[in-house]
């Protein structure tokens, strides 16, 4: 009697297949090569597996190692053999971004900012092509030079250098931006500036691991915090002050385009341990302090908010800052009204600086549950924020069931942090994830962490400075791979099945939600590698699997590294479209053997510059 198999059925077969085809053209390889050495016997076997189509791309060795640094040579690809190959973009898109594109923005209102929000191009807009290097480009500078130093090559912009002369921000020497560590709130560097924060916020013994710099600048501040052990997530909007991020993230800190506009911030409620505005000229008093309240949503409870700059000690600054004092002491007491409703502790004011510390809870509050002007949010759920207008609203806190309980749960200081079970899964707060199912997590990304330094030697060396993670589960990869030297951007899809970006945070690692069918919100070559875990199954029928790899191709610097991990199926897909695309790739087996359905894809992309037409 004949058995009806099931396309399920005829799928496994299928990649049992690949997976025995796979595991005979590497042991035919090898025999090929003993029967030239005089061992055996294979070569006419080895030679009708490899005619018949079979893909053993293992055994040549990927280069990792970087060819550009402080050189300028033009360098191009040679051509994919008979695969679609997508064309280098025009020199004009060096620096596109498709999302925050200028010309884009300005068909937007101007009001509350909403140019300087994500705007993204249609579908029949989108690039379809590989958005070239300038002419020059060079790897950056290994940290911690890179936090002083970027090859001007890699962001030719000046313009910072006169707005900013006279503050310290960036200079130009010859064929390099220094930046002293200057900024408009602090002349002296910005290591004096932290000095004076720190002498109120405890920045070092681990209790704050987690900062929001908002109009962020060149990021200086976050840069000089690293040294303390701080994370800082910065961001500024794509405006006057050209490649602020750009720079940012030449530097090696961490930094997306953004503003606070009329949508929420991507990130999740009780996220980080501190935040900061060193005269981000941020109305923090309009819309009924609508931006301080999602300040507030992001902010962990027991968390502390910086303000330095206007209109702090406006009586004394009011003529330097050419603004009337009327107005500066009208911003002023919205200020400080919305920082009571919110049930903030003024901690500090000294000169331009001010520091309030958030509750740890709402037995702290009581008065504000009768107050009329107290307007709680009503949402279920506080971190679905994706493209969710932004509201004049106070997120509750979790409950507690005493006065001196942290809302949310109590981190330990970091780095222990980093391993513990967070809060949220402790309390079971995120539905069918228990303690020994992230424990087991752990586990294995320190596996499979442990296997991609074996395939790249280079993994935690340096090499790679700035490492994002596409589908970041509960952090793991960043955990097992957390050093002084890298940091990793942990991206949570908004269509991921369960929201873990709470529990990244809650590790002391940084991160932000996005979906991939859209350009993430950075320049080009703003990433050395890029981790991506089941995205491709993940987005299966969801987008293109092209324009997902082309917006990889776009964020990663020439010679950087990508590894894919999914199952094979799907990365046979991914690397036949990736052979158009300048990359040199190679599949390898999982850490436990050939027979695992899943694999990785280890890709480099080649160095080419605009207009190149030569092969490296």
């Amino acid at each position: 009697m004949a058995l009806k198999s099931s396309s399920a059925d005829g799928k496994t077969r299928s990649s049992v297949q690949i997976f025995i085809v796979f595991s005979l053209c590497c042991f035919f390889y090898i025999l090929g090569a003993w029967q030239r050495s005089g061992f055996g016997k294979g070569d006419s076997i080895a030679l009708e597996m490899t005619n018949s189509g079979a893909d053993c791309n293992i055994v040549p060795s990927l280069n990792f190692e970087t060819h550009h640094a402080g050189e300028s040579s033009i360098v191009g690809a040679s051509e994919a053999a008979k695969v679609k190959a997508f064309e280098p973009c025009d020199a004009r898109y060096t620096d596109y971004t498709p999302c925050q594109d200028q010309r884009r923005a300005m068909t937007f209102p101007r009001d509350s900012m909403i140019y300087r929000e994500r705007h993204c191009a249609p579908e029949k807009e989108k690039l379809h092509c590989l958005i070239p290097a300038p002419k020059g480009y060079v790897t950056p500078f290994s940290w911690p030079k890179s936090r002083d130093y970027v090859p001007y090559a890699n962001a030719p912009y000046k313009a910072l250098t006169v707005e900013k002369a006279i503050q310290n921000w960036i200079q130009y020497e010859g064929d390099v931006f220094r930046f002293p560590g200057g900024g408009t709130q602090f002349p002296q560097g910005a290591d004096k500036y932290i000095d004076q924060l720190a002498s109120v916020i405890p920045m070092e013994n681990g209790t704050v691991r987690t900062a929001l710099d908002t109009g962020c600048g060149v990021a200086s501040w976050g840069a000089y915090l690293w040294s303390r052990n701080v994370r800082a997530m910065s961001f500024a909007p794509r405006d006057s002050h050209e490649a602020q991020v750009q720079f940012a993230l030449e530097r090696g800190v961490p930094a997306v385009i953004g503003v606070l506009g009329t949508i929420k911030l991507p990130y999740p409620t009780r996220a980080f341990d501190m935040a900061h505005c060193s005269r981000c000229l941020i109305p923090w008093g309009a819309n009924d302090g609508m931006y301080l309240m999602e300040v507030d949503r992001v902010l962990r409870p027991g968390g502390y908010w910086i303000l330095s700059g206007p209109p702090i000690n406006w009586k004394v600054n009011y003529k330097a800052w050419q603004r009337p004092k009327e107005d500066l002491q009208e911003e002023q007491r919205k200020i400080e009204e919305a920082t009571k409703l919110l049930c903030w502790e003024k901690k500090y004011e000294h000169g331009e600086i001010a520091i309030w510390q958030k509750r740890v809870n709402d037995e702290a509050c009581r008065s504000r549950q009768d107050d009329p002007r107290a307007n709680f949010c009503k949402t279920d759920d506080s971190d679905d924020v994706w493209y969710k207008k932004m509201e004049a609203c106070i997120t509750p806190y979790p409950e507690t069931s005493s006065s001196d309980e942290v809302a949310g749960g109590e981190l330990q200081a970091f780095p222990d942090r980093l391993n513990a079970v967070p809060p949220r899964i402790s309390s079971g707060s995120i539905s069918g994830v228990t303690v020994d199912a992230y424990e087991d997590d752990n586990r294995q990304w320190k596996k499979h962490v442990k296997a991609y330094k074996r395939i790249n030697s280079l993994l935690d060396t340096g090499r790679y400075r700035n490492i994002m993670d596409m589908n970041a589960g509960f952090g793991g990869f960043a955990a097992a791979l957390e050093s002084q030297k890298l940091w990793v951007m942990n991206v949570v899809p908004t269509i991921a099945e369960k929201n873990r970006l709470g529990v990244v945070y809650e590790r002391g690692l940084i991160g932000i939600y996005h979906d991939w069918c859209e350009a993430f919100s950075t320049y080009p070559r703003t990433y050395d590698l890029i981790h991506a875990n089941h995205l491709f199954s993940l987005y299966k029928n969801k987008c293109n699997a092209d324009d997902i790899l082309l917006e990889m191709d776009r964020i990663l610097r020439p010679e950087g590294a990508v590894i894919i991990r999914d199952d094979v199926d799907t990365l046979i897909k991914v690397k036949r479209i990736i052979a158009g695309m300048r990359w040199d790739s190679k599949l390898v087996d999982h850490e436990d053997g050939p027979l695992v359905p899943e694999k990785v894809l280890i890709a480099v992309k080649q160095y080419w510059v605009t207009n190149s037409t030569s092969t490296h």
